[in-house]
């Protein structure tokens, strides 16, 4: 996440001068942003210089840009080894989220998840490896989570197989299928990342 301070007059004049640029691509990051800093009325903060109570020299300074669908999905890779390079077990620096008011993740006769993380409303009754796992997110019996990030909600279906896949909220997996598992359907069927990781945008459905 990028977070820009501006005063209201210097905001207002950059993007009324801007507009009136047709070469630009009128783009924060692209345009705004590099305009101010050639007059010099930009600065940075620099994060290195920064330090979180708590924290250890693996984790200090952390930053991912997650721009891209490969290094999303490598930024929640980084959550969930023992020793993360992101710590959010960190007490005397507590990272705050709101589920709901949801129930505490339920695991079922034969679920089981490991080197995971899984939050409150989860209902696990197959097998979880490597993967983060959303409030809501049911896994059904025999079915198989590797190496994913599961949204809000999302529902594998009976016997389905999930790999190295980025689902978003509401997608609903049906009994037996599969997501990851077959390189050159998935090519087909879903947006496949350069480094093969497949996306499922809000509620779309699964063939």
């Amino acid at each position: 996440m990028g977070n820009y301070l501006f005063t209201t007059k210097t905001l207002v004049d950059a993007l009324q001068q801007d507009a009136e640029d047709e070469d630009s691509a009128h783009d924060m990051g692209g345009s705004i942003l590099p305009m101010l800093t050639e007059r010099g009325l930009a600065q940075v903060y620099d994060f290195d210089g920064n330090h979180v109570p708590g924290e250890t020299p693996r984790d200090h300074g952390y930053w991912r840009d997650v721009g891209t669908l490969d290094s999303y999905y490598e930024a929640h890779m980084d959550l969930i080894s023992d020793h993360p390079v992101f710590n959010l077990d960190n007490r005397r620096w507590p990272i705050y989220t709101h589920s709901g008011g949801l129930p505490p993740a339920k695991f079922c006769a034969g679920g089981m998840a490991g080197e995971s993380i899984v939050s409150p409303g989860c209902v696990i009754r197959g097998q979880v490896t490597r993967s983060v796992l959303s409030p809501g997110v049911i896994i059904e019996e025999g079915a198989v989570v590797q190496g994913s990030v599961l949204h809000d909600n999302v529902r594998v279906g009976r016997g389905a197989v999930v790999r190295g896949a980025v689902l978003d909220k509401n997608v609903d997996v049906p009994p037996g299928a599969t997501v990851g598992v077959n390189p050159e359907r998935d090519e087909e069927l879903y947006t496949v990342s350069k480094g093969g990781v497949i996306a499922l945008g809000k509620g779309q459905r699964v063939e």
